[in-house]
């Protein structure tokens, strides 16, 4: 009796292994394939472009206090024929010198398929933000000159499509130098009372 009892443990074991095996070959199949894909397609990052920027509210004042409101329109592309992209976030905001000058504003989830644009036209804001010193001296000093340099960015998560197969979150920051000539509003469309619509049409720099 306990020899056949031996006997049938030890098919259970080998069952167990023979599953295991099974499974970690699969994955591996499964890998090796992605891989191959990704090779052999060689997916390209996305393309985006800063197309313009409407100036509400530009206000510094004392002591070292920032107050703005821009709405942004921000194109992407993506280059690719065979190879879908999912942004499943991606926020943008405004900097000046490194320094966040606004709220992050969250891009609503979307996918983009081959060779497809996306177009958004977020508000970034900010009330009252501190600036650093150094920071409210320099932009002091371009608003006296008239034009004022930001970083308007865009960081999130994405992920690649390929056929069936979707990959892991990838981080994508994306860069947009904005210059704005706020001493002249003739250089931009009056958009209701106060506000400013400048035209850009600035390259941004995508790192994925």
């Amino acid at each position: 009796m306990s020899k056949d009892c031996g006997n049938h443990g030890g098919g259970k074991e080998a069952a167990v292994r023979r599953i295991c095996a099974a499974v970690i070959a699969f994955i591996l199949i499964v890998l090796i394939t992605i891989f191959l894909v990704w090779v052999i397609l060689r997916p390209t990052k996305p393309r985006f472009v800063l197309q313009d920027a409407t100036v509400y509210a530009f206000n510094l004042s004392q002591p070292n206090l920032l107050t703005s409101n821009f709405q942004v329109t921000l194109a992407s592309r993506n280059p690719n024929a065979k190879i879908g992209i999912y942004y499943d976030r991606l926020h943008v905001y405004a900097t000046y010198r490194n320094q966040q000058i606004t709220l992050r504003t969250a891009i609503p989830p979307t996918y983009q398929g081959h060779k497809d644009d996306d177009v958004w036209s977020p508000f970034v804001y900010g009330t009252a933000v501190p600036i650093a010193p150094y920071n409210s001296v320099a932009l002091g000093e371009e608003q006296g000159r008239g034009f004022v340099q930001l970083l308007i960015r865009a960081d999130g998560r994405v992920r690649w499509k390929v056929g069936t197969l979707i990959t892991g979150k990838y981080h994508i920051h994306v860069r947009c130098p904005a210059y704005i000539n706020l001493g002249n509003k003739a250089a931009g469309v009056l958009v209701g009372d106060n506000a400013v619509k400048y035209t850009l049409v600035t390259k941004c720099s995508v790192n994925v």
